[in-house]
Order: structure tokens, then C-alpha cells, then sequence
């Protein structure tokens, strides 16, 4: 497995992770790799310093990971922990919030105005961006 540090035209670094280094510059010449912030194909290998990958997950290589990355692993554990009430959001978290239904956590799109609104009733919400990226598997 050879791992390679990135950067896509918007200075996004990040790493990818091919089986060899004929396969990665295929992929980046067809541009089958994309910036995992931006989705951009316009993709630049960068300088690295090597490193072994021993197992996934450990907080050395957290502490060693790309911000990138940690963002979007972040991202996508809550997506998988969270109901996707999608543009029922203000409602269903009223509802959660006045105790008409059982408390979870939700996630959704809500207008700017019923943010606002949200917050003046004492719900409070974040409004994150879910790049299309982060909705796929980790690879």
C-alpha cells in the first residue's frame, strides 16, 4: 500500500491511499481520485516524509493524521449516529425539544430564518456542511 500526501487546486491536502505507485499516477492522470473537501480532480501530489501504517485508527496516527481526514471521519461517524429528518429539521427538533417526542439525535437542513428562530426558543443547533465526500466510505 503506498500513501501519498495531496493537495486538489483549493490547497486542500489530504492523503490517498493506492496499491502502487503506477496506480496512483493513473489515477490522478484520469482523475479518479477527488479532494475529499471539495470533490475537485485537479489533484497534486505533495511532498511527504514516509511513515509505516502498523493499524488503523490508533491515536498516534490520529495525532499524525491530516485535519482533513479527522474532519471527515468526525463527519461521517455523526452521520451514522444521527437520523436524517432532512427538511422536517426545525419541526422534529421542536418536537424533540417540547418533550412531544422521545429525545435523539437528528440531522437535517434548516433555512438560515429557522435557525435563528431555533435559537430564540432556546434549541440550540450547528449548522455543518456535508460535503457529497463524506457521505461515501472511508477508503
Amino acid at each position: 500500500m503506498k500513501v501519498f500526501n495531496l493537495r486538489c487546486e483549493r490547497e486542500h491536502h489530504f492523503e490517498g491511499w493506492f496499491p502502487s505507485l503506477e496506480e496512483s499516477e493513473r489515477q490522478l492522470a484520469n482523475h479518479m481520485t477527488r479532494c475529499p473537501v471539495c470533490d475537485s480532480a485537479d489533484l497534486t501530489r505533495v511532498p511527504s516524509a514516509p511513515r509505516l501504517n502498523i493499524s488503523s485508527g490508533t491515536p498516534a496516527q490520529l495525532a499524525t493524521a491530516s485535519p482533513q481526514s479527522v474532519w471527515l471521519r468526525a463527519l461521517r461517524e455523526l452521520i451514522q449516529n444521527t437520523e436524517d429528518v432532512g427538511p422536517r429539521f426545525a419541526e422534529e427538533a421542536r418536537r424533540i425539544h417540547y418533550g412531544e417526542v422521545a429525545e435523539r439525535a437528528i440531522r437535517g437542513v434548516a433555512s438560515e430564518r429557522e435557525r435563528i428562530e431555533l435559537h430564540e426558543e432556546g434549541i440550540e443547533v450547528i449548522a455543518v456542511p456535508v460535503p457529497p465526500i463524506a457521505k461515501e466510505p472511508l477508503q
